[in-house]
């Protein structure tokens, strides 16, 4: 799902987005407290029921919704990604692995599916390959990915740079259970 297109570099490529990206953030950054630069510390959480990614910045003053991004096109269905090509989008907790700028999906960022627990599931099921290359990034199609359009992506990835020096973590939800707490019911 992440396909190579260019020869750009981080370093390369910041300098040609985070100007604009800064003055479309300026407002939500000013509310959340941050006045003259992007934070520090930022979680990315995807419900997927919703099709939405919200970016919540961490400080002193504690945790603090920044922006919302509806999903630019869905697959599979509420549930976890269990093997490679289910098209499923997985659930739990990740890290960013790394940032790619030369995504054929214009900017994405790569997250650390299947993790430890991911991997963990399998080991009393005959399934040999969960999949791999999960990303947030550009553009409005997915095999099992979260895309959020190129707008977004921007905006996202930049936030994401700024706060690698902290772990980066992405939590996938199936559902925002702060609006609707009724259990899934899952046919497996």
């Amino acid at each position: 799902m992440n396909k190579i297109k260019g020869k750009e570099t981080i370093e390369t490529l910041l300098p040609k987005i985070q100007n604009k990206v800064w003055d479309r953030l300026e407002m939500s950054l000013g509310i959340a407290g941050f006045k003259m630069d992007f934070p520090k510390e930022i979680i990315l959480v995807a419900f997927k029921e919703e099709r939405v990614l919200e970016v919540y910045t961490k400080d002193y003053t504690g945790i603090k919704l920044l922006k919302e991004y509806p999903f630019t096109a869905y697959s599979g269905k509420l549930g976890p990604k269990l093997k490679d090509g289910d098209r499923q989008i997985p659930e739990g907790i990740y890290k960013v692995d790394y940032l790619n700028p030369n995504s054929a999906y214009y900017l994405s960022i790569k997250l650390n599916y299947p993790n430890e627990f991911d991997k963990s599931k399998t080991k009393f099921s005959s399934i040999d390959e969960m999949g791999k290359d999960i990303f947030i990034h550009g553009k409005a199609a997915t095999i099992g990915c979260i895309p959020i359009g190129d707008e977004a992506i921007e905006e996202v990835f930049v936030l994401t740079q700024k706060a690698t020096n902290n772990e980066v973590k992405v939590i996938i939800s199936p559902r925002d259970f702060r609006k609707n707490n009724s259990f899934l019911k899952l046919k497996i």
